[in-house]
């Protein structure tokens, strides 16, 4: 697990650190950098899977993030043209990335590195890694098949492309950590505890994904109990756009095993609060079971999902790690780092303005 990471002269990130546990909350005004904490993460993995590292340098154009040229991402008050990161795993020596800065290329070369990345060890450069971007597919009746991505990569796709497929083939597999299971499931299968967590958002959901092997695709449908019945099959398009758009964040939780690594960017998007709360205590029991995340969130829904778990001992307060990124009083494009806590109560220790507080702010004004 990544225990520390330290930024310097990346974007807002002139010089940031951050110590890190298995539930980590980003959150900030828009604008404010707290995407680039984890476009950090994604450089690295970006630059990894394309060859570049160790020894070509930090590419800013693939899969992950395209970030434009190194005149786009060096921060405004640089002392130096470089950039550096700095990560820290369990018990292990700090691994220092230090990459040299060319103003028109998507190529910053590596000025110091590793000699060898540690793929078995790190989660960030092996299968155990998976990213969800904040554009994740939308509802359609047909989604791509991959067996190398779901199979070979162990991977959803970054933008939960090939969930559908994965649901498909690995749903009767048990859940890799049985604490996922639905208190209402009566099995450990993925399908079975998908369904049981979805009608939290929508009662009496069932999933329907069935793979077209004749097109190399596969359909996506739901259905609802109606009693002991069940509804027609209904297309994606047809039912609210949020269940489909949540979809790959369920699964990536699901199908999440100890020691790996989920990023996701805003988990909770065009989900009612009650959902967002729901997908905020699932997030703390695979994270008091061994999965690190990495989460970039505006709901102060979710975040409450978050504190009443901890209240109710599924995740010690120790085990979360809340920042909150504001403009800087004394430099332009630049970020000041604030760190709440909370306590096994779920109380935050304390609110800085901006942080999840508009809606008391909003009803003063009413009262």
């Amino acid at each position: 697990m990544l225990e520390f990471i330290r930024v310097q002269r990346f974007k807002s990130l002139v010089d940031a650190s951050f110590s890190l546990s298995g539930l980590n909350l980003f959150s900030g005004l828009n604008g404010m950098g707290k995407s680039s904490l984890v476009q950090t993460l994604l450089l690295l993995r970006q630059s990894f899977e394309k060859n570049a590292l160790p020894n070509r340098g930090l590419l800013l154009k693939g899969d992950y993030v395209n970030l434009g040229t190194g005149r786009d991402i060096l921060s405004e008050h640089a002392d130096e043209e470089t950039f550096e990161f700095t990560l820290t795993r369990s018990d292990e020596e700090p691994q220092r990335f230090i990459f040299g800065y060319e103003s028109a290329s998507d190529l910053q070369p590596v000025k110091s590195a590793p000699v060898a990345i540690d793929t078995a060890g790190w989660s960030l450069f092996n299968t155990n890694f998976q990213y969800l971007a904040a554009d994740r597919v939308s509802p359609r009746s047909m989604y791509e098949a991959s067996d190398y991505y779901i199979r070979d990569l162990k991977s959803l796709g970054n933008h939960g492309e090939y969930s559908v497929h994965y649901i498909a083939q690995y749903g009767s597999e048990p859940l890799p950590i049985p604490a996922l299971r639905h208190e209402k499931a009566v099995s450990l299968s993925l399908v079975e505890n998908l369904d049981k967590w979805m009608s939290e958002i929508s009662p009496g959901i069932r999933i329907r994904a069935e793979l077209q092997t004749n097109v190399n695709s596969v359909s996506l449908g739901y259905v609802f109990e109606q009693g002991a019945e069940m509804t027609q099959v209904f297309k994606p398009q047809n039912v609210g756009f949020g269940l489909t758009f949540v979809l790959p964040v369920m699964v990536a939780l699901l199908r999440s095993s100890p020691g790996d690594l989920l990023v996701i960017e805003n988990p909770e998007a065009h989900l009612h609060p009650g959902a967002q709360a729901v997908l905020g205590r699932l997030c703390t029991i695979a994270s008091s079971n061994g999965v690190q995340l990495f989460i970039e969130t505006h709901s102060d829904h979710f975040l409450n999902g978050i504190r009443v778990s901890v209240k109710e001992r599924l995740i010690a307060p120790s085990e979360v790690r809340l920042y909150y990124l504001e403009r800087s009083s004394d430099r332009y494009h630049s970020v000041d780092i604030v760190s709440p806590e909370i306590d096994a109560e779920g109380r935050i220790s304390f609110w800085p303005r901006g942080f999840f507080d508009e809606g008391d702010r909003q009803l003063e004004k009413l009262l």
